[in-house]
């Protein structure tokens, strides 16, 4: 046997598919490639990529939402707590109270408590005690300085020495809280509704 082999003219077959160790000659076909691979793939990350971008926006959306929950929470907590104090001024204490008023505001509230602090001082010191409370708050409006405006019902409770009520009366306030700094609460806005 020679190793040579013959073709014939006009055949199609290739020599390299030829099995040489083979006694005859028989040509390998090749298969057409297929392209489900490649497609199935393409999509496998195509469709990663969006759940991806989508599981990105959801947690941006989750962290918006829950950075506004903290800071609604937090600054009910202040202005609720700050009310409490504002209507409860102690005549035999006055000026601690017109003090501890002051450090909590800031900004036009901060100016005009300051521009009138005697005179509240000396109407505090005339007054009878009283008692604040709180009756419900809620936040009315968050502003693009990053201030949140609260509004917040409180009711004036003032009794004689003896015991007996003087007065009782409920209020109505819009209460802009600002925060300075990381967590620090202040007033800068105290409106009384009519």
């Amino acid at each position: 046997m020679s190793p040579r082999r013959k073709f014939d003219p006009g055949s199609d077959t290739d020599f390299w598919s030829l099995h040489l160790d083979s006694p005859t000659s028989v040509p390998v076909v090749r298969r057409p490639r297929r392209r489900g691979f490649e497609l199935v793939a393409i999509f496998a990350a195509i469709t990663s990529a969006a759940a991806i971008i989508f599981c990105t926006q959801v947690l941006i959306s989750h962290q918006k939402h829950w950075r506004t929950t903290i800071d609604d929470a937090a600054a009910l907590g202040f202005v609720h707590s700050f009310m409490t104090e504002f209507t409860s001024p102690d005549p035999f204490h006055a000026n601690d109270y017109t003090d501890r008023i002051s450090t909590y505001a800031t900004g036009d509230f901060a100016e005009q408590y300051r521009a009138n602090q005697n005179q509240i001082l000396v109407e505090v010191a005339r007054a009878e005690p009283t008692t604040g409370t709180v009756l419900d708050a809620g936040v009315s409006r968050r502003n693009d300085d990053g201030s949140i405006d609260v509004l917040v019902v409180t009711k004036f409770t003032s009794q004689a020495p003896d015991g007996t009520l003087l007065a009782e009366r409920a209020n109505r306030w819009v209460v802009t809280a600002t925060k300075e700094g990381d967590r620090q609460w202040k007033i800068s806005s105290l409106i009384p509704m009519m």
